[in-house]
């Protein structure tokens, strides 16, 4: 009897700190309005993929694997919808829609749904974004010196008019949030890659955030007034300003 009545209060206990967590997700998400997506981490080999290659070719199917060299994904290695297996390049792909597991699609779905201003662009699937998807597509890319063509993570595909932010996958966070030993919300990335009216994208760092701020999101003056202090964790908030209609071409 003593036992039964331990096991039901640990049942409890646990739905209470469930409950708990999930409410300080909700609220951290919620105070965080028009924030970046959450950066990929992990793949569902389960759920549907989605890629569309530059020739308007449609393929679904689930991932086997995503080949990597240097942290870059190279291939996609998927079944199809038919059960045939398929070696896809990143250089034949335009844009692709991954499926996060786990925590990852749990905060990304919340994130997105948490600021009703993200749902309106028009220019991505929404409904796949609040699922937990994250999007990716092919972009130009300075790497150091060299100019690449690579799959990267868009972060901010619900308010991207003019400036683009994509996941530096080699960037290190700012310190995060977190309850009870549990992470609830990521840092601030130090870096992107950034891209304005469709240029090629290049390394925007926390270390010359001043400088880089004057020219590239400088020259909108709602911007730079409301933000002149450049201040790095304001970065976010300056870029959804920025592609707003008081910063418009």
């Amino acid at each position: 009897m003593i036992n039964f009545v331990v096991q039901q209060k640990n049942k409890k206990m646990k739905k209470l700190f469930t409950l708990i967590l999930l409410t300080g997700i909700l609220s951290v998400s919620t105070i965080q309005a028009q924030q970046l997506l959450k950066p990929f981490e992990s793949i569902s080999h389960k759920k549907t993929t989605y890629i569309t290659l530059k020739d308007g070719t449609e393929i679904s199917g689930t991932v086997k694997s995503l080949d990597r060299k240097k942290g870059l994904i190279e291939e996609v290695k998927m079944k199809d919808a038919d059960g045939k297996k398929k070696i896809v390049a990143v250089k034949d792909i335009k844009h692709a829609y991954f499926p996060q597991s786990g925590w990852d699609q749990l905060s990304k779905g919340l994130d997105f749904a948490s600021d009703a201003t993200q749902w309106d662009s028009g220019l991505y699937d929404a409904e796949r974004l609040k699922d937990g998807y994250a999007y990716f597509e092919t972009c130009e890319v300075m790497v150091k010196k060299k100019k690449m063509t690579l799959l990267m993570q868009l972060l901010n595909p619900h308010a991207s008019e003019r400036v683009k932010l994509y996941h530096d996958p080699f960037s290190k966070e700012t310190m995060g949030v977190g309850v009870a030993g549990v992470k609830l919300a990521g840092g601030i990335d130090k870096s992107y890659y950034a891209s304005k009216d469709g240029a090629v994208a290049f390394k925007f760092e926390k270390k010359n955030y001043k400088e880089g701020f004057k020219k590239f999101i400088g020259d909108c003056k709602a911007v730079a007034t409301k933000y002149s202090e450049a201040k790095w964790n304001e970065f976010v908030e300056a870029v959804f300003l920025y592609n707003g209609d008081d910063c418009g071409k």
